[in-house]
């Protein structure tokens, strides 16, 4: 396998993503592809969940990824041991998985600035990582929409979800993936970790025969990925907190 495209700095070609996942014959392989796609950062271990929207209709390769799921969803355990998969939401025309790792999940929401921003917010501040999962998953189907502290629970930096949310007073800086206040210098370095890891992983996935190979070659790069860590200061109410 030709891995001299795989350096973090090195230009990697965009593929589509119906692209990747329709090189796999196999239906699991399909949707399995699709997934570690879409949660490549996870699988690297520079972010602790992600969310993915599959939508009822058929794709230009001829699948339809949301009846793949219906399909496949079971046997999911087997081809990506690492993740676990919670439907948020579900209706006829798409529906709303949140994937994570539950490990880096854990650690992630433990830290005590998440977990203050959380308290804040209405959670339980005793609950476990699925005690705080459980609750944002009530909160999204009692009201349909997503609460601005979801940013927390993807890997999202503190300070920019807690401006968000209005908990600490910082200028709106610019757009990225998310927006961003304050010094933009670490977000949207975060920013540029994701979306050259995401890239990787579908040249990856572009040279491997099936997704379990590049999984495996990812576990083996995992050392290229490093990059900034989500930035766990802000200020709470004029309280500095370090996460």
């Amino acid at each position: 396998m030709n891995t001299a495209n795989l350096h973090p700095n090195s230009p990697v070609r965009h593929t589509a993503r119906h692209q990747v996942a329709s090189r796999f014959s196999d239906p699991l392989d399909c949707l399995t592809a699709h997934l570690v796609l879409e949660c490549s950062e996870a699988l690297a271990g520079i972010k602790p969940a992600s969310l993915v929207s599959l939508v009822n209709r058929q794709r230009s390769c001829g699948r339809n990824l949301y009846h793949l799921w219906q399909q496949h969803s079971h046997e999911l355990s087997a081809a990506l041991p690492m993740l676990r998969f919670r439907v948020l939401q579900s209706s006829e025309r798409a529906l709303l998985l949140f994937c994570y790792h539950p490990e880096q999940l854990a650690a992630h929401l433990s830290h005590p600035g998440i977990r203050a921003l959380l308290v804040k917010a209405g959670y339980d501040g005793a609950g476990d990582s699925s005690d705080l999962l459980e609750e944002l998953n009530r909160r999204i189907a009692g009201h349909g929409s997503f609460p601005h502290e979801i940013g927390l629970f993807i890997g999202y930096p503190a300070k920019d979800v807690a401006a968000f949310m209005g908990l600490v007073k910082l200028p709106f800086t610019c757009q990225g993936p998310w927006k961003i206040f304050g010094n933009p210098e670490k977000s949207l370095c975060l920013a540029g970790s994701f979306r050259r890891t995401r890239r990787m992983v579908g040249t990856l996935l572009e040279q491997c025969a099936t997704p379990c190979e590049c999984i495996d070659r990812l576990n083996c790069l995992k050392n290229r990925f490093s990059g900034p860590t989500n930035d766990k200061k802000f200020h709470c109410h004029n309280q500095e907190v370090h996460v």
